[in-house]
């Protein structure tokens, strides 16, 4: 599993753990892959851990290799790492644009090409690439990681179609995850040139997702929407596209660009990981709360 050493890779290392899981950890961040894997090791499951840049094909060659050579097969693969930037299209530099590409929608593809050709070679394996509400409905100044994400969903529809083709979709599967905003280090991790706080509107546990990461690696399906708002999202965006658009970068004005309080320029951890977020959850929805009642008592006391 990529993306293993926080938010919702490491929420889902954990409970993979608990089940008593051979569980293969890969991310930038070596020391917290350890610390990570004492949590797998100690809750019951066996962890391997691999540093691995997803941006790297050669890097995600060598997680390919170094699972096989471990454990014998690969049952799962889950492609979680992912990266953002928050700001209008045209003030995000093109080098952070490049990198948002690099790890979400490239390193999905080097990690899908790896484990399709070794579910082929072994005949079965079931593929969980980590998409969002965004796959299906893009918000306004989270451009490049939407378009990221519907690369990703789009991806997984192609990928099913080409295993149906194969004679090889009942043994072999791809499930494309899509959950809702979470309160995970994303919001710590992502670039951000609003001028503002990242934030967004009624963020799900991290945890919630990551129990349906792992029920999905079970019992696959083509597509899998996380929670209520989610699935209500996806359903009325089918029927009503420009309409759930409208709707969902209306919240994005308010909240990202109105509501949120001044912060400076950032790339976040596109380039070099960072220090900051090493929990399953990022404290994003304490700190809005927060944000949110400094505001209203200024505001009542004009």
């Amino acid at each position: 599993m990529t993306g293993a050493s926080s938010g919702f890779g490491r929420a889902v290392a954990t409970i993979l753990g608990r089940n008593g899981a051979n569980v293969v950890l890969a991310a930038r961040r070596t020391e917290l892959l350890e610390e990570v894997a004492d949590e797998v090791r100690v809750a019951g499951g066996t962890p391997l851990v691999v540093t691995t840049d997803v941006s790297k094909p050669e890097e995600i060659a060598a997680l390919a290799t170094a699972t096989v050579e471990r454990f014998g097969r690969i049952d799962v693969w889950i492609n979680n790492a992912g990266v953002g930037a928050i700001g209008r299209f045209e003030e995000i530099p093109l080098a952070d644009h490049d990198r948002v590409i690099d790890v979400n929608l490239k390193g999905v593809i080097y990690g899908s090409h790896a484990a399709v050709r070794q579910f082929k070679g072994q005949g079965f394996g079931t593929l969980v690439n980590i998409g969002s509400v965004e796959s299906q409905i893009p918000l306004a100044y989270h451009s490049t990681y939407a378009a990221s994400k519907a690369g990703i969903w789009s991806l997984g529809r192609t990928l099913n179609e080409e295993l149906r083709l194969a004679g090889v979709s009942r043994q072999i599967k791809v499930v494309t995850v899509m959950p809702w905003a979470a309160d995970t280090p994303y919001w710590t991790h992502s670039a951000n040139y609003s001028g503002r706080t990242p934030r967004m509107v009624a963020m799900d546990d991290p945890w919630d997702v990551a129990e349906a990461i792992v029920w999905a690696s079970v019992h696959p399906r083509e597509e899998l929407p996380v929670g209520w708002k989610a699935q209500v999202s996806s359903t009325v965006h089918t029927i009503l596209p420009d309409l759930t658009e409208t709707l969902s970068a209306d919240i994005a004005q308010r909240e990202q660009m109105q509501k949120a309080p001044p912060a400076p320029p950032t790339s976040g951890n596109l380039h070099q990981p960072m220090e900051e977020g090493r929990a399953a959850e990022g404290g994003a929805r304490q700190r809005i709360k927060e944000e949110d009642r400094l505001r209203d008592d200024a505001d009542s006391g004009q």
